[in-house]
């Protein structure tokens, strides 16, 4: 057995509307097609991606939307600088740093659902003004 890459993360929600807010305003990801599950939810894509990179699962109660053994997940991000704006301007709260040797940028902060997402920025990229 063998793998050639990540297909897709899988969140669990009981807003799907501010979800879908969140990854929308943050990340860029917009819903796409679906299969007609009998339950609520939505397959979130990049804008220039063919395949759903994070499935949304709706309808939980709150104290169901717990952590299990996955920490976070993390996407390739362009902009370091808009990107930090963007979420200083919404009063999210963030934590960046810069990977030893490599430089890569790693912008975390988490989702209403207090799931936790890494953007990782190119280390050429300039970092925020302060």
């Amino acid at each position: 057995m063998s793998v050639s890459s990540m297909n897709h993360f899988t969140i669990l929600t009981d807003d799907l509307d501010a979800t879908l807010a969140f990854y929308d305003r943050f990340l860029g990801l917009r819903p796409g097609r679906r299969p007609p599950f009998t339950f609520p939810g939505a397959w979130l894509y990049a804008q220039d991606g063919n395949d759903p990179i994070l499935h949304v699962v709706a309808g939980k109660p709150r104290a169901a939307l717990v952590r299990g053994v996955i920490d976070h997940m993390a996407f390739t991000a362009q902009n370091l600088q808009a990107s930090v704006a963007k979420l200083q301007a919404a009063d999210v709260p963030y934590e960046l740093r810069r990977l030893p040797e490599f430089g890569t940028w790693q912008l975390f902060f988490h989702d209403p659902n207090g799931a936790k997402v890494e953007l990782d920025f190119d280390a050429a990229e300039h970092g925020p003004v302060t």
